[in-house]
């Protein structure tokens, strides 16, 4: 275990350098010039040199990337040219809106893909378990934003349960204020993402069921279903673990969105604001901030599946 452990931290690590040099080069590889941008319009050529220099924006590529992964290493995620203070501590105040936000839509998304998708292998063949896979399929097409606006319009201006858009001032030290306006963008991003989840759930189900230690199982008295319980769902299990990371990173990647249109002030709104301003320092802390995290969660995921699977352990 000690040895998985060391080499998948090998690979993260190697992840992470990959995708430092990624995201720099990929950032100024995009229009415009940030120098020109703070100096305004009607800057002159001399003035805009002046801002690159000071920025450090003159110096060959190379050099700059290798401060800022010196910077990196250091835990600095480098400084906002807008706002002048440290995009880790921005981050941070960000990430109280984000991460429970995540965490959120992920129970959402387990608590109906599990339970539906197991329904509907054991019903297979019969109208509801047809229904609920037509349905998986339906709502997994449906684009985030739209399944966002249907619910805000049915939960919010209709029935007047839950607030459309904002997040509380008072931030968590209103923890009912701020729960209730996470509600609505928690279930829209866990509903699109539980329907994806739920068709991998059922797949896993149904080849668990066709197992030959179920099949014995089911022979010896045991009904299907409890066949399943008792003995399929463990590696259902670790099926539904394998794909976990894959779920955080379409969470993350729901969550930009859906901070947009429901008003939150989260680390996807604020990244979407940065990129429009060319805040190039604090956009590359960002896109480096969520591309660790994720690669952390699969790490971790990776770590719970080698720990669980039977198999894995006596390979190793």
């Amino acid at each position: 275990m000690i040895r998985y452990a060391l080499t998948r931290l090998a690979l993260l690590a190697l992840g992470l350098l990959v995708a430092s040099a990624l995201i720099f080069v990929a950032l100024r590889l995009l229009p415009g010039d940030v120098a020109q941008l703070i100096a305004g319009g009607n800057a002159t050529s001399a003035q805009v040199a002046a801002i690159q220099a000071a920025l450090g924006l003159d110096r060959p590529w190379p050099l700059q990337y290798l401060d800022w992964l010196g910077g990196l290493v250091r835990g600095d995620l480098g400084t906002s040219l807008v706002t002048g203070t440290p995009v880790a501590g921005e981050l941070a105040q960000k990430a109280a809106v984000t991460l429970p936000l995540g965490a959120l839509a992920l129970l959402f998304a387990l608590a109906v893909s599990i339970p539906l998708g197991v329904i509907s292998a054991l019903r297979n063949r019969r109208g509801s378990g047809v229904a609920l896979s037509v349905g998986s399929q339906a709502i997994a097409a449906v684009p985030v934003v739209w399944a966002g606006m249907m619910l805000v319009v049915v939960f919010a201006v209709w029935l007047g349960w839950l607030p459309a858009q904002g997040f509380p001032r008072a931030g968590w030290a209103d923890p009912g204020a701020a729960l209730r306006a996470l509600v609505l963008p928690a279930v829209t991003i866990g509903l699109v993402e539980g329907a994806m989840l739920l068709r991998f759930v059922r797949s896993a189900t149904l080849q668990a069921i066709g197992q030959d230690y179920v099949r014995t199982a089911a022979a010896k008295g045991l009904t299907r279903t409890q066949a399943l319980l008792r003995h399929g769902l463990p590696g259902v299990g670790l099926s539904i673990v394998s794909v976990l990371g894959l779920q955080v990173a379409g969470i993350i990647v729901g969550a930009v969105v859906i901070e947009q249109l429901f008003s939150l002030p989260g680390i996807g709104r604020m990244l979407v604001s940065d990129v429009g301003a060319r805040d190039l320092p604090k956009v590359q802390g960002e896109l480096f901030a969520l591309t660790a995290f994720v690669l952390a969660v699969g790490f971790l995921v990776d770590l719970v599946h080698h720990a669980l699977d039977p198999r894995q352990r006596e390979a190793a």
